[in-house]
């Protein structure tokens, strides 16, 4: 299944939050994404749905397997593309922005090949 951008972003958030904060619930995904809570908890819904997420009694959230892997797909992504914007000489706050809207819609095969080229240029 095709997971939109906006699903890939709140998977991508719960990482990074799980890897900050060791545990995640919607209230941080509301602060982090700064969205209302009604829309946060709509999307922990689909993700719920659509097997990416699930929650506890407690609302604590935890990526299934499909949504880590999309998690750490966007997020490699996210993390190589502000770095080397940031070589280019993009300031960091750009950077990060345009690199959160490229992570989407890059190819597999062209994010691969510019991997290999940024390892390869030092970057």
């Amino acid at each position: 299944m095709k997971i939109l951008e906006s699903g890939e972003n709140y998977l991508e958030t719960i990482l990074m939050l799980k890897e900050s904060k060791g545990s995640v619930r919607s209230i941080d995904i509301v602060r982090q994404m700064n969205f209302s809570k009604p829309s946060v908890s709509r999307a922990m819904s689909l993700l719920r749905e659509n097997g990416y997420i699930t929650m506890d009694k407690e609302g604590w959230i935890q990526l299934t397997e499909s949504g880590m892997e999309v998690a750490s797909r966007i997020y490699e992504r996210h993390r190589l593309l502000t770095k080397w914007l940031m070589a280019l000489g993009v300031s960091p706050e750009v950077a990060a922005e345009d690199a959160c809207r490229m992570e989407h819609d890059i190819s597999n095969e062209t994010f691969e090949k510019l991997k290999a080229h940024i390892e390869k240029a030092g970057f």
